[in-house]
């Protein structure tokens, strides 16, 4: 995860409309846990994804950027899963998630992490996306979410 500075510097330079979630998100906002994947709510519109491609080649040089389209993220499979060629991060291209989430309903701040600033989605946000899910990390991230920022349940 060493280069997640250099991608969130790139994604700033290219003015990519995102949002950062999942357990780096946590991080911006104090809650550390180890995470694999760097998951980017993204707007799905064309222009964009054509800016957030443009910040992944800043990163990586890697032919595979371009397999990455605003039709894929904006159709039926709106989630794109990137590995990175140095294998040092994945990161989750997320513009929905199933009915539930899109890019327009996320409530994000500017951070600053770092020295970069990061949009990241709100606690209260985090908090919503997870306490829902099945998973037993995101019961765990909403209780931490909710502690830490005096959340209510609902």
């Amino acid at each position: 995860m060493e280069k997640l500075p250099t991608l969130l510097s790139a994604l700033q330079r290219h003015n990519v409309e995102y949002a950062l979630v999942g357990a780096a998100a946590l991080g911006v906002h104090g809650l550390v846990r180890a995470t694999e994947d760097i998951d980017l709510f993204v707007r799905p519109e064309p222009a964009n994804v054509a800016s957030l491609k443009a910040a992944l080649r800043d990163v990586w040089n890697d032919p595979a950027i371009d397999e990455i389209s605003a039709a894929d993220l904006a159709g039926d499979y709106p989630t794109v899963r990137y590995g990175t060629p140095d294998e040092d991060m994945v990161v989750d291209i997320i513009a929905r998630l199933g009915e539930a989430w899109r890019y327009e309903d996320l409530q994000w701040v500017a951070s600053d992490w770092n020295g970069v600033t990061v949009r990241v989605a709100t606690p209260e946000t985090l908090y919503r996306m997870k306490k829902g899910t099945p998973r037993p990390q995101d019961k765990v991230d909403a209780f931490r979410l909710r502690e830490k920022f005096s959340l209510p349940e609902n």
